[in-house]
């Protein structure tokens, strides 16, 4: 469930479950670090939502609640939110802190890492 209550194209994940979904997933992941605390993560959730629904055919979204996950959340150094980590094959091949909340540079920045 996202931040609006609206069923959503972002599955959560947590330290029990990071490894087996994330790290032993297959294809491009990108992992949302975020809180629902967070002004940011509230203006890009709509945005982050839509980019999700139209690349669910390329990559898998994940999203961790730091608040919930917060050694999760340091072991991968993540400082602010929203943090965006993308993965592929167990390893982090891409971030970004703090996107833009437009569709246009957000599908770039989640696209991009996975082109090399």
């Amino acid at each position: 469930m996202n931040i609006s209550g609206a069923t959503d194209a972002i599955h959560d994940v947590a330290e029990s479950t990071f490894a087996s979904l994330v790290l032993a997933g297959s294809g491009p992941i990108v992992v949302e670090f975020m809180s629902y605390g967070c002004s940011h993560c509230r203006t890009l959730e709509p945005v982050i939502e839509h980019v999700a629904e139209e690349l669910t055919s390329r990559e898998t979204f994940f999203r961790v609640n730091v608040g919930m996950e917060g050694e999760l959340a340091d072991r991968y150094g993540v400082t602010g939110t929203p943090t965006l980590v993308m993965f592929r094959d167990a390893r982090e091949v891409g971030r970004v802190v703090g996107p833009r909340p437009d569709a246009s540079s957000l599908t770039l920045a989640l696209t991009q890492p996975f082109e090399r």
